[in-house]
């Protein structure tokens, strides 16, 4: 599970109270380890490595999920229908092996990471992961030469991997009490430099781009059957979650108009082998994400994709960049 994930955490991160208090050591001490890090990359004693294409880094600053993966395959649709060849690159989050393998429509979550395969299987285009997101990225180019873009979904602390563009995404979170870690909800100091930032929930700062989060009308099933959502409201639906903000997945389907019966949140990336799905007729909902592990055992359960769109301004903004680097 991730450090953002447990229960207690975050409500300590949203003010200055005594426990965020007595944890500020351990601040001060992780911050000693950012700045070291740092002065370590500037003495060219860690290497940053640069790969044969534009790369666009996109991460948040707060521990947990802040909206990256969607933000990642918008700006993949965007980019391909601006005629860019685009690839993925991922740590590939809670899989068994740290090996750098290309992700394929049929790979296994637990193979590549429950993330990556979502994004290859809405995406379709070359996904690789890896430990180490250089590895990742040179793997893609040597078995995809023609890739022009390629972006790292989850990597704007990973300094490894040389960046074009760096693009922080913010969720309604915000930076809750400004501290880092364990005080507070930050990965590193804020403000930070970087070329976009955008809010994917409620906007907290002044600066940055908007975004809109919906539901889509249809869900879709394992057995490749599609329901519209509207049909479900004048019954009760279960709904389960292994996301980092599992209850903002329960109040969109609320806000769609369906009544919930039983809910579970589950740990961020919970692989579903110890959860038994409930018996019955009642329809079970999930996440896209979760299904491409959920549909192993329960694949009756139905997937509602989220649909995520950033504000014009933002593409525009990103499109100027691009130009700006000629690379393209």
């Amino acid at each position: 599970m991730k450090l953002g994930s447990a229960t207690w955490l975050p409500r300590i991160w949203l003010t200055c109270g005594w426990a965020s208090n007595a944890l500020l050591p351990l601040s001060w001490a992780y911050q000693a380890l950012i700045w070291g890090r740092k002065i370590l990359y500037r003495a060219g004693i860690f290497k940053t490595e640069s790969v044969n294409a534009t790369v666009i880094v996109v991460g948040n600053i707060v521990a947990g999920g802040g909206g990256k993966t969607p933000l990642t395959m918008a700006l993949v649709e965007h980019l391909k229908q601006s005629g860019h060849q685009v690839g993925i690159v991922s740590r590939g989050y809670g899989r068994e092996s740290h090996a750098v393998k290309e992700v394929g429509p049929e790979s296994q979550a637990h193979e590549v990471g429950d993330e990556p395969l979502m994004m290859k299987r809405r995406c379709q285009v070359p996904v690789f992961v890896a430990q180490r997101r250089a590895a990742a990225a040179n793997a893609l180019l040597a078995a995809y030469p023609a890739t022009q873009i390629v972006i790292c979904d989850d990597g704007l602390q990973h300094a490894a991997l040389h960046r074009d563009l760096e693009i922080c995404a913010m969720d309604a979170r915000g930076i809750g009490n400004g501290r880092l870690l364990p005080a507070g909800p930050l990965r590193e100091p804020w403000p930070r430099p970087v070329n976009l930032l955008i809010h994917t929930g409620q906007r907290t700062l002044a600066e940055g781009y908007a975004s809109s989060r919906t539901l889509a009308k249809q869900a879709v099933n394992g057995l490749g059957a599609m329901v519209p959502l509207a049909s479900l409201q004048h019954q009760p639906v279960n709904a389960v979650a292994a996301i980092a903000q599992p209850q903002a997945f329960f109040e969109m389907l609320q806000a769609q108009g369906l009544t919930l019966g039983q809910t579970w949140a589950l740990p961020d990336h919970a692989s579903f082998d110890n959860w038994t799905p409930p018996q019955g007729e009642t329809p079970l909902l999930c996440t896209e994400k979760d299904a491409v592990k959920l549909w192993a055992h329960c694949p009756q359960a139905w997937a509602v994709p989220l649909e995520f769109k950033p504000e014009a301004a933002f593409l525009a903004a990103l499109d100027a960049w691009l130009q700006t680097l000629g690379k393209h």
